[in-house]
């Protein structure tokens, strides 16, 4: 047969010259070395190591390996990333310099149930053991890291603060003034037409004018919800107003809303992090003891 560049092999040397044996789970193989001509084991970890790092192993071995690859069994050649742990699952063909060995790994015994659950337990037992000795400091690490940001992001949040208190007094104080602007309109509108009706004319001159004076205003709420798709109720009014004058203010004095919102979320989000990380039952520390630490 022929190679992945088409070069023929001189000598196709059977399975015997390479064997694959477990010994304690991992894979040995053995193989005899050219230059040297004596038998060499290789134990490989076939989950992290690959076909690459498998040959520089060999070739490391005997210097006077000039070529060292991997092959399939119809000839295709093997990437040297690929793991140890595909490679063994199907026969292959070991070529070194100008010898080519057929290669026939020995299917691995499944686990035992009883021994599969053996094995849990213990790597149960290892990652209790490796959180019972680092936990404390992972926490201690962690719960610094979320002070300093959360100093970071107050340090920031500060000057927006007292900048948005600011626009926040000035739209609020131009709100109110709308709203008792507008009792006083109503006040006045009142009036007029108290006088029209009692001192100027009579009440069947004033009844229509005060007809479509409220269908008017009927007409002014119901533009309203066309434009907001909100009822016409005080407190939202209200509120929608205080908005309007805060965005005006804001973006008059480069105040940057999107900004604030962000660090109040990331600031937000800190603060549960920090609480979460020390609740008794994440440091699996009695509730007391938490308690006298605060």
């Amino acid at each position: 047969w022929r190679g992945w560049e088409g070069a023929p092999y001189s000598t196709l040397v059977p399975s015997d010259e390479v064997t694959i044996n477990y010994k304690h789970g991992l894979p040995v193989i053995t193989l005899t070395l050219p230059t040297r001509n004596e038998r060499c084991q290789f134990t490989v970890k076939p989950l992290v190591t690959t076909v690459g790092a498998f040959l520089q192993d060999v070739q490391r071995e005997d210097k006077g390996i000039e070529r060292a690859e991997v092959f399939a069994t119809d000839g295709i050649k093997v990437s040297d990333a690929t793991l140890m742990e595909i490679l063994l699952m199907n026969d292959f063909k070991l070529v070194i310099n100008n010898t080519a060995y057929s290669v026939s790994p020995p299917v691995k015994d499944k686990l035992s149930s009883e021994h599969a659950t053996e094995m849990e337990d213990i790597k149960s037992l290892v990652h209790r053991l490796f959180v019972a000795l680092h936990l404390e400091d992972h926490q201690i690490r962690k719960e610094r890291e979320l002070l300093q940001k959360l100093d970071h992001l107050k340090g920031e949040l500060l000057p927006l603060e007292q900048m948005k208190a600011r626009i926040m007094d000035s739209a609020d104080a131009k709100t109110s003034r709308l709203l008792w602007v507008g009792l006083a309109l109503m006040s006045t509108q009142g009036g007029a037409l108290a006088w029209l009706t009692w001192w100027v004319y009579s009440w069947d001159i004033m009844e229509p004018v005060t007809y479509f004076i409220t269908y008017g205003s009927a007409m002014a709420f119901y533009a309203y919800f066309l434009l907001t798709r909100q009822d016409y109720i005080y407190p939202q009014a209200k509120d929608r107003q205080l908005l309007h004058y805060f965005y005006r203010k804001s973006k008059k004095q480069r105040f940057n809303v999107e900004r604030y919102n962000k660090l109040k979320d990331d600031l937000a989000e800190a603060e549960e992090s920090l609480r979460r990380l020390r609740q008794p039952l994440h440091l699996r520390l009695p509730i007391q003891e938490i308690n006298d630490k605060d």
